[in-house]
């Protein structure tokens, strides 16, 4: 449990470092192609140590029981969370211009008016889901640190792209919302615009990543776990 920790600590502490406020002066040094291939040097390593340790640390007696309520809860989450992360993959509206022109501000439209980070909600809802279904301590810290790495990072973004992007990123921010649906609920979005890539994308990521459970860890996920 404890080198669970730690290298879950060194894991999302060196993206941030890396990411933020050891990255221009990395670039000026090494180049962005030597800081590329830091960054993912650095990221394997400490993802590896983190599933190694994982895999080593003794199972626990969960913290607290896990009953066809709390399965039924999780199931609805990560189809939320399947949707967000299959449109999120394209058309994003937040994309620079590949040749550096400006370009008007839109409406947000599909997963962007649930949220303006829709990948990264994705990732920190699949870590609650896990937590939630399978909450040995290990298991906990280890969705912790990718629930941090998701929603800090996503704020972090936020901050970054406001320096980069000042013609664009304010006014996005204000069409859009860092938490899901908060935008629709104060009327800055209309909830719309799925398309197939995100709503049949979404089921068919779901579907096969919960089945997927049952030959890869030997138990049923999802709605498998009342099918089969």
């Amino acid at each position: 449990m404890g080198e669970v920790l730690v290298a879950a600590v060194a894991f999302v502490g060196t993206h941030f470092l890396l990411s933020h406020p050891l990255r221009a002066p990395l670039v000026a040094r090494v180049g962005e192609r030597g800081f590329a291939g830091l960054y993912s040097l650095v990221a394997f390593a400490t993802l590896i140590w983190l599933a190694l340790a994982y895999r080593a640390a003794p199972a626990s007696d969960p913290l607290w029981g896990v009953g066809d309520a709390i399965w039924a809860i999780a199931t609805i989450v990560m189809l939320v969370a399947s949707v967000l992360f299959m449109g999120s993959l394209v058309r994003d509206p937040a994309l620079p211009d590949p040749g550096g022109k400006a370009k008007p501000v839109p409406e947000a439209r599909g997963v962007y008016a649930i949220t303006r980070h829709p990948m990264m909600w994705a990732f920190a809802l699949w870590g609650g889901v896990h937590i939630l279904v399978y909450p040995d301590p290990s298991n906990v810290v280890l969705a912790g640190a990718i629930i941090v790495l998701a929603l800090v990072g996503a704020h972090l973004q936020d901050r970054k792209k406001a320096r980069l992007q000042p013609e664009f990123w304010p006014e996005w921010e204000r069409r859009t919302s860092y938490l899901p649906f908060a935008a629709i609920a104060r009327g800055r979005a209309q909830i719309g615009g799925l398309g197939a890539h995100a709503l049949g994308g979404g089921v068919v990521v779901w579907l096969a990543a919960t089945w997927a459970h049952i030959p890869l860890a030997g138990w049923a996920a999802g709605i498998w776990r009342w099918i089969v």
